[in-house]
């Protein structure tokens, strides 16, 4: 028997193979429903400008897409922004913003902020986001080139053209937060809700 004790499954609404991973780990059977809204759009509509409180709107908004489909089902939503400053990063379109991206990380430190929101028939019942610190190395063009080979089109999957479970750790010489908020789903206190609301084992 698992550690699930809801009545019915617990639904992932992200195909991140990190967030699946992360929730694997942990013991769960889940089923991972892509959540399809416009992500740039919503946020754009919202003119918010704040890091965190754009991951939260993206999250409850994916939590909710999902769910509206789904009754009896608690689904999670995630995402995960990166800011350098007052400068917010997105996805690169290719390897050319790619490495624009990692040329302004380079030497400097940036912020995730990996927001999390739980939707259970349609309505939010539970949200947080948390924070790390990353500080990137000087990195030379040289360096920067061989990375980018290295890595290929991975680069264009998260966020600041690194995946830190990855290729993208040869990047960084100083990490500040926790190994699951850099992954893009802070754990911590998804479990900590889960559990108050009797729906794990654990």
């Amino acid at each position: 028997m698992g550690l699930w004790r809801g009545k019915s499954p617990l639904i992932l609404a992200s195909q991140s193979s990190a967030r699946k991973m992360l929730l694997a780990n942990a013991g769960f059977e889940f089923e991972a429903v892509t959540a399809d809204i416009d992500e740039r759009g919503i946020q754009a509509a919202s003119k918010l400008s704040n890091p965190r409180e754009i991951g939260l709107l993206l999250a409850r908004e994916k939590a909710k897409a999902v769910s509206a489909n789904r009754p009896g089902s608690y689904v999670i939503g995630a995402d995960q922004t990166l800011a350098l400053g007052e400068r917010l990063f997105n996805k690169p379109a290719g390897r050319a913003q790619a490495l624009a991206q990692l040329r302004d990380l380079a030497g400097n430190s940036h912020e995730l902020n990996s927001a999390v929101a739980v939707a259970h028939d349609g309505k939010i019942v539970f949200e947080d986001v948390s924070v790390a610190r990353m500080t990137m190395r000087v990195l030379t063009e040289a360096e920067l080139s061989a990375y980018l080979d290295a890595a290929g089109d991975a680069v264009t999957t998260s966020v600041g053209a690194y995946q830190l479970e990855g290729l993208g750790i040869h990047l960084f010489e100083r990490i500040e937060g926790d190994h699951f908020t850099i992954l893009g789903l802070p754990l911590l206190p998804l479990l900590a809700f889960l559990r108050s609301e009797q729906l794990i084992a654990v």
